[in-house]
């Protein structure tokens, strides 16, 4: 069965676009109290056996939260980053833009230097942030030879995805091979019951033998906002068995075939508490047909347009 792992993407800069933040994370968005409810959570994390967590350099300070974290803990989590965004945000709720794109080798060089400076033996994944089949890496040979190079090192390479045309990435990502050998071991895609167009692509992923990770398992707080789903087959599932519609979706993605692991994007322990009750339905509760999904053109313009809070 898939694993669980923690995401800190809503939980190493002061704004992020998940449904709650006003209310779930402290008024004080200081580095200094958002530092100290990372280690909260991966301190729970640990007790409830998540032993992957997820962070990329576009997350504020997220990769320095967890540098500090780390030492002293045995056994140490997998750790995952990823590059090719940047953190713009200004450590402001109100930044007119929080984080920029560069997939260039320049961004590779620079972005690689300042996670291994803060990660050093602990990265054991590094993943390129995004990928869309327009994005430039995919004929960048200079760029493609540096991976390469790094993977030689022992550091695992991997890519996630966004948007509309996830299932051609993923099939892009699955092919690209550098003198011979597959580039890519892993695979980060947003799936969940709302949005689970890249569901096939990911199997094949899988078949040829690269990790599949998920990630906005929870449609980035839809999945748990009152009343957006009413009447739906999730939340009569998440009534029937005593627990939130957090845990019936996560429990979803949990149970694809092709799932390695399910990232978690809580920023309260007592959330994440709820989200590894996901552990329990896999093998309990009809996990299909829960909502209705959207067509992926229209799933993806409603997250574009969230707003950071």
């Amino acid at each position: 069965m898939a694993r669980l792992g923690l995401g800190m993407a809503a939980i190493g800069r002061p704004a992020y676009i998940t449904t709650g933040r006003d209310a779930d994370l402290p008024s004080d968005r200081s580095v200094e109290a958002l530092e100290e409810r990372a280690r909260e959570l991966l301190d729970a994390a640990g007790s409830l056996g998540i032993s992957y967590v997820d962070t990329a350099r576009s997350y504020g300070l997220a990769e320095e939260f967890l540098s500090r974290w780390l030492p002293g803990v045995d056994p140490a989590p997998f750790v995952a980053s990823k590059w090719g965004y940047a953190y713009t945000g200004d450590w402001r709720l109100d930044a007119p833009e929080h984080e920029v794109k560069d997939h260039s080798l320049t961004a590779f060089e620079r972005q690689f230097a300042e996670t291994a400076g803060l990660l050093g033996r602990w990265l054991r994944l590094y993943q390129v942030h995004s990928l869309t089949p327009g994005s430039p890496l995919w004929n960048d040979r200079p760029l493609v030879a540096r991976l390469a190079e790094v993977a030689g090192t022992g550091v695992e390479l991997g890519f996630s995805t966004s948007g509309p045309a996830q299932a051609d990435a993923v099939r892009r990502g699955v092919e690209l091979v550098h003198d011979g050998v597959r580039l890519f071991t892993s695979v980060q895609a947003t799936w969940n019951p709302l949005e689970p167009s890249v569901g096939p692509a990911l199997a094949e992923a899988r078949e040829a033998g690269m990790r599949v990770v998920v990630k906005e398992a929870l449609a980035n707080g839809r999945l748990t906002e009152p009343g957006s789903v009413h009447g739906t087959r999730l939340e009569d599932t998440a009534r029937r068995h005593g627990v939130g519609t957090d845990a019936v979706a996560l429990a979803a993605a949990l149970a694809q075939p092709w799932c390695d692991v399910v990232l978690c994007g809580a920023v309260t322990v007592p959330q994440l508490r709820s989200n590894a009750a996901a552990l329990d339905l896999v093998r309990a509760v009809d996990l299909e047909d829960l909502v209705t999904p959207d067509p992926p053109e229209h799933y993806w313009a409603i997250r574009s347009r969230r707003r950071w809070s």
